[in-house]
């Protein structure tokens, strides 16, 4: 039974390939940005930081056609309220179909799931619409508040909360004199966080990399999120490779921090649910 877990030298051979393979373009990424244009051009490639980490960097924020500090401060306003808002509605409606009884509850169900098989293309010109209407295009609600639930969150949550919360749990909180939504924050969240960190953290990363949405909806290039901010920096017939590649690198900075303060909790998340699969 020993041997049958060993790993082998292949497999840590495969696995450090593996994880070099994963690694090396971010990597590369954080050396192009602290070196000159020409760096793209050398061959071969350098694979060592540069000095220009801090000049790239100032170049960057005093670009007047990117405005990337505000796409900055307008990604994490964005992605934040909406990660608060997808894991808290997510959780409460993942606890009501899992876990409460009203009269139509499958047919709503189901279609939540069905909105997960429409593409979010097919929806940008009814929402574009709707936006004007309500006078929110250019302004940061117009990309907010098409996302603050999803189907997909609602879903998962009901799957963990089938599982991970038992009847006699909250049989004995009602017991105890507890109501539905105290039941909810004190019984079902906590018992919900392994799941829920692993929702915010999808959630989290789709809505700070999201384009086309805020592309189609913010118009002015004064306030831009910051893949707009990106898109910015790439336009022209000269692009300053330096300056796009410092700017991916500072962007891709809040994923990594985000994976890193919550990536024990996400693991342990994810293994519960395989082990209870």
């Amino acid at each position: 039974m020993s041997r049958l877990w060993r790993a082998s030298p292949l497999t840590y051979g495969a696995l450090i390939a593996a994880a070099v393979l994963s690694v090396f373009p971010i990597y590369w990424m954080f050396v192009v940005a602290s070196r000159s244009s020409d760096a793209m051009g050398q061959l071969p490639p350098p694979v060592t930081p540069g000095g220009n980490l801090g000049a790239n960097i100032s170049r960057l924020f005093a670009n007047a056609d990117a405005y990337f500090l505000t796409g900055l401060i307008n990604s994490a306003i964005v992605a934040t309220t909406v990660t608060v808002s997808v894991v808290f509605f997510s959780s409460l409606a993942g606890f009501a179909f899992a876990k409460l009884r009203f009269r139509g509850s499958n047919a709503l169900l189901m279609v939540i799931i069905a909105t997960m098989m429409v593409p979010t293309q097919l929806g940008i010109i009814p929402l574009y619409m709707l936006m004007t209407k309500l006078n929110l295009n250019d302004r940061l609600p117009a990309v907010i508040m098409p996302a603050l639930v999803t189907g997909f969150g609602v879903f998962m949550m009901r799957q963990y909360a089938g599982q991970a919360v038992s009847n006699e749990l909250i049989e004995a909180a009602r017991v105890d004199g507890c109501g539905t939504a105290r039941i909810y924050w004190n019984v079902v969240l906590p018992a919900l966080r392994p799941a829920a960190a692993v929702l915010g953290l999808l959630t989290f990363m789709t809505t700070w990399n999201d384009f086309l949405w805020p592309y189609a909806v913010l118009n002015d290039p004064e306030n831009p999120t910051v893949q707009l901010s990106l898109r910015a920096l790439s336009d022209g017939y000269y692009q300053d490779m330096s300056q796009v590649f410092t700017g991916t690198a500072i962007a891709t900075l809040p994923l990594l921090l985000v994976f890193v303060l919550f990536g024990r909790q996400i693991i342990g998340g994810i293994m519960e649910g395989a082990v209870k699969a």
